[in-house]
């Protein structure tokens, strides 16, 4: 047994000898393979963090380049941190700080966005809203964002530790789609008001729009849509299935009673077909333009029933003025009888009871003329009632008492005789004709005045089919040219010229239409309201700046304060001035048309009185002195073959007679240039 166990120590021994050198060869192995390792990891984790820093510069500058916001926020700190853009005024803000730049209205998407997010609702949330980028006290500059938010994890626990949001600026992009809008809504609504009926249909026939005229005129179910027209071909119905047989439109005019017993339409139009094609030909559109004209068939029909009546009416005063001219000659108001025995004349109030007496010789005095023929017979009275006559003229009002200025009288007399024979006196009647007198004035002016009202109709009617005519003429004309036009320039001219005609028809409308509201109201309707009149003064010069156009005229505007703050009806105001300043473009080719205002007290009741002097000065033909008192008339024109309706002055007079002030020109003559003012009562009010 001993041998054994020193035989195994030995054997032991050796083993280790022989295993120490491959052991310290192993550990040096091992770690030879450990540093290789290491310096490769390392090599590793310095080029990972080259690559993300290098990621994060070209990230941040494409975030300066698209000039978007990044901005992250802390939830353990409850700060916001600006990494990238010039949104916040500080790199880091507070949760409270953040809201007071948001738009109040916004502020309740914003935070419920964030608490979805926060509470793992959502892993990302696209929104907007609007910003301030302006400080506290400052004027708000707001900006619309579109915010594209993320939660951020923590990497060992999944808590979620902030919210990275990048916010592109769309302000220019929301302000371009607003503008986009507001030409497509100024372009749909001259469609929509136009004066006359407008529709569009496919080159196939089929209905595209009709704007609110011609909806009115076809009895449409509503302003959507209508079942008949909607599933109606054009090239089906009447006249255009005849005249369109083939179904290839073109230029066509006409008028004709419009008969679609679907739509319950009876009516008298003016119908004009335009095709519309592009730039290479092809059909692409057909306008149909249609103008009620069965109210002005009315008037024409109207006129002419006048016309009618009136010569009835003249000849009916002519009998009626026979037979009142018979009644004063033959029935009386008061009798008087003469005694040459007595020398007395007496009135009789009846035939028996006597109201007042004189003598012959006071007879004479009575009467206002003395040199007529029958006063100076008076000086023989018995030769001058020895037969029948009939006097009328003016006496002195020695009988009825309760007149004081001389009255016109008719006196009939007829002799009286004696059973011998001799002449004892006269018999008459007297009777006081005075009103009688002044209706048969007032009678023949208004004779004359419905003659020429209706003289003054036909001419109104014609000068109004004229007057609206030219503008409509002018925009089909253009309308047609228009699309063969390739210049911008050319286009944007013609597009002009149909906007400046169909200002002109506007205004013809409206004077016509303010000419019939003064008649069926019985006067301008005055509403004042509180105004700073500078400012108002200033939006009605630069609407007025665009009417004048001739190159040779120059458009001046004097505003002498500041600030004035009065109360005056400011569309009747705007009205005025609108007629003034397009007076004195019609008159005017060169020089200057001036437009301003001052206040100005005035004589008044015995004392001044405080008002505004508004003015429109030009250098054109001028007024001549005898045609001054006219232009303020209805229907009054200077020159016949300028176009207006005559009727702007006429209803600016109107309005200053409602405001209780006045209105004037002042002219040198033809070619000194002219003055238009009015002149209102109103008081500054001081602030």
């Amino acid at each position: 047994m001993l041998l054994n166990m020193t035989y195994s120590l030995l054997l032991g021994n050796l083993l280790i000898s022989l295993l120490q050198p491959v052991f310290l060869v192993v550990v040096v192995v091992a770690f030879i393979v450990v540093l290789v390792q290491y310096r490769h990891v390392r090599m590793r984790i310095r080029q990972d963090a080259d690559m993300m820093r290098s990621s994060y510069e070209m990230m941040n500058s494409a975030l300066k380049v698209a000039s978007n916001n990044v901005i992250i926020y802390d939830l353990r700190t409850s700060v916001i941190h600006q990494t990238s853009g010039k949104m916040l005024l500080a790199e880091n803000v507070t949760v409270e700080e953040f809201k007071q730049h948001v738009h109040p209205d916004d502020l309740d998407t914003v935070v419920n966005s964030i608490r979805q997010l926060r509470l793992g609702q959502q892993q990302q949330s696209d929104f907007a809203y609007r910003w301030n980028f302006n400080g506290p006290g400052e004027e708000p500059q707001w900006a619309f964002l579109r915010n594209t938010s993320v939660a951020e994890h923590d990497e060992f626990s999944s808590e979620i530790t902030s919210i990275v949001s990048v916010l592109v600026d769309e302000t220019d992009l929301h302000q371009q789609q607003k503008e986009e809008e507001e030409l497509s809504q100024k372009y749909k609504k001259i469609f929509e008001d136009s004066i006359i009926g407008l529709s569009f249909y496919t080159p196939d026939g089929w209905l595209i729009d009709a704007n609110k005229v011609m909806r009115q005129i076809c009895h449409f179910d509503s302003d959507e849509a209508d079942a008949f027209f909607s599933s109606t071909n054009l090239f089906e119905l009447f006249p255009f299935n005849e005249i369109f047989a083939n179904r290839q439109p073109y230029e066509y005019w006409a008028c004709s009673h419009s008969i679609i017993p679907e739509r319950d339409m009876r009516v008298y139009l003016e119908i004009g077909v335009h095709p519309i094609y592009d730039k290479n030909g092809n059909l692409v559109y057909i306008s149909i333009a249609t103008r009620d004209v069965s109210a002005e068939r009315e008037m024409y029909l109207q006129a002419n029933h006048n016309d009618a009546e009136i010569q009835k009416v003249n000849e009916s005063i002519q009998v009626y003025e026979q037979e009142l001219r018979y009644m004063m000659e033959t029935c009386g108001i008061q009798a008087w009888r003469i005694t040459l025995e007595r020398d007395v004349i007496e009135f009789y109030n009846g035939l028996s009871s006597v109201d007042i007496h004189f003598t012959l010789e006071q007879l004479r005095s009575i009467f206002v003329n003395q040199d007529d023929e029958f006063v100076q017979a008076l000086v023989n009275p018995a030769e001058a009632i020895s037969k029948p006559l009939s006097y009328m003229g003016q006496m002195h009002p020695v009988v009825s008492r309760k007149q004081t200025e001389p009255q016109w009288v008719q006196i009939n007399s007829i002799p009286e005789y004696d059973e011998h024979g001799n002449l004892k006196g006269a018999f008459g009647i007297w009777r006081n004709i005075n009103n009688l007198m002044k209706k048969q004035e007032e009678l023949k002016r208004e004779t004359e005045r419905a003659n020429d009202s209706g003289r003054m109709k036909s001419v109104f009617i014609a000068n109004m089919t004229h007057e609206i005519r030219t503008p409509l003429n002018a925009i089909v004309g253009f309308s047609d040219v228009l699309p063969m036009l390739t210049s911008q320039e050319e286009r944007q001219e013609m597009l002009r010229l149909i906007m400046d005609n169909c200002d002109m028809l506007m205004r013809l409308v409206n004077d016509i239409q303010a000419a019939a509201s003064l008649d069926v109201k019985g006067g301008v309707q005055i509403t004042p309201v509180k105004i700073d009149f500078s400012k108002f003064f200033d939006e009605i010069s630069e609407s007025m700046a665009h009417r004048v156009q001739a190159p040779g005229v120059e458009f001046i505007k004097e505003n002498p304060y500041t600030t004035y703050v009065t109360t005056v009806d400011e569309a009747h105001i705007r009205q005025v001035c609108t007629n003034f300043v397009t007076n004195a473009v019609k008159y005017t080719q060169q020089g200057h048309i001036k437009l301003g205002y001052r206040k100005e007290w005035r004589e008044e009741n015995g004392g001044n009185r405080e008002g505004l002097y508004i003015y429109c000065e030009d250098t054109g033909n001028g007024i001549p002195k005898e045609s001054q008192s006219k232009v303020f008339d209805r229907f009054f024109k200077l020159n016949d073959y300028i176009q207006g309706t005559g009727l702007g002055l006429s209803i600016c007079k109107a309005i200053a007679d409602a405001c209780h002030g006045f209105i004037g020109v002042d002219s040198e003559g033809e070619n000194q240039g002219s003055t238009f003012w009015l002149w209102i009562p109103c008081e500054e009010i001081k602030i």
